[in-house]
């Protein structure tokens, strides 16, 4: 026994708890909106902070205290506390892509069905998508929404062989697995002339997504319907799916069936969670959180449908190229990355 390797892991432990408990800190300081009225003002006390927002004093100091222990916020001394800007723009800018607030929110709904998949741990069962919290459909939004809105109409689109002309001059796309419609409303904002339908088998999801296209004034270009990845129906010149395939329980049968519902010379797009394909390379802060994710919302998701081949969030590209290919697809090639994803382009 190391005395010495093992003090420190039960460092590292309590640090582990802190960062669990302090993910429910951002959460709150979102949902209060104590993160945003801090946000430029600089040094405040728990007293103005709770008068800005509409909340107890003794609450928001315990709070701030909290975050400040976490090293989120800083301690100015005298019972004075500020949100650095650095720190600002990660916490309270859903347009950078730098925003974690998403992330945040879905690993606390995450967290809530724990009991639940320990029951599936032992069942070998699944646990269906919309069965979770609502902070795991609204977070997921949240969480990738950023990457899209920074990437996907200036990086990736132009990134795939043709198809931003073809969107230009109005195309036929698919949006598999859409959940709420980000993806989707981002697409048709950005290319007016094309017509996108979006894709989801949870009905719940479908039905914010008309909304939020209603909101945008997007509906006479988008429209959202509840169908799975193995029975969408239409003829597309892009069929995309935004970090969903490994959540499906069939991925090579959704694979085929986007070849089958593509246009002569069709393109598929994949957005998937950065990976390694080897498990030693996805041994780091971002792996964890993959790993972690897929544990609890992933791997139960696919297994909780036909087929549950179970891929996960870390399945890699080598795995993703074998299921495409196997599909139907020639050609498997990435695109483009960021340190959260990998894009990937097929062609039939």
């Amino acid at each position: 026994m190391d005395e010495t390797q093992m003090t420190e892991f039960a460092g590292q432990a309590v640090a582990d708890v802190g960062a669990l408990l302090g993910g429910a800190m951002v959460v709150l300081g979102d949902k209060l909106g104590v993160c945003r009225a801090m946000a430029g003002t600089g040094s405040i006390t728990s007293a103005e902070l709770a008068a800005r927002t509409g909340t107890a004093e003794r609450y928001v100091r315990e709070w701030l205290s909290a975050q400040a222990a976490r090293g989120y916020l800083s301690y100015d001394g005298g019972g004075r506390f500020s949100l650095p800007d650095e720190h600002a723009v990660p916490l309270t800018d859903e347009t950078s892509p730098a925003c974690v607030i998403g992330a945040f929110e879905i690993a606390l709904g995450s967290v809530y069905a724990t009991d639940k998949i320990a029951e599936r741990f032992r069942s070998g069962d699944g646990f269906a998508w919309g069965a979770h919290d609502e902070h795991v459909l609204h977070g997921c939004e949240r969480f990738f929404r950023p990457g899209y809105l920074n990437n996907l109409a200036s990086v990736w689109i132009p990134a795939l062989d043709g198809v931003e002309a073809k969107l230009a001059a109005g195309a036929r796309v698919a949006d598999v697995g859409c959940g709420h419609g980000a993806s989707t409303l981002l697409l048709a904002g950005a290319y007016p002339a094309s017509t996108i339908v979006g894709f989801d088998a949870h009905d719940g999801s479908i039905e914010a997504a008309r909304k939020r296209a209603a909101d945008a004034g997007l509906t006479g270009r988008v429209r959202f319907e509840v169908a799975s990845a193995t029975t969408f129906s239409g003829t597309y010149d892009l069929v995309r799916f935004f970090d969903c395939l490994h959540d499906i329980g069939d991925p090579a049968g959704a694979c085929a069936h986007a070849r089958d519902r593509l246009a002569p010379g069709g393109t598929l797009m994949l957005i998937e969670p950065f990976a390694d394909d080897d498990i030693v390379g996805n041994l780091n802060p971002v792996g964890a959180a993959y790993y972690g994710f897929s544990t609890l919302l992933c791997t139960p998701s696919s297994l909780s449908q036909e087929v549950g081949t179970a891929l996960g969030a870390q399945g890699g590209e080598a795995r993703l190229r074998e299921i495409v290919t196997s599909a139907g697809f020639a050609t498997l090639r990435r695109v483009a990355q960021t340190p959260f994803n990998i894009v990937l382009e097929a062609r039939a």
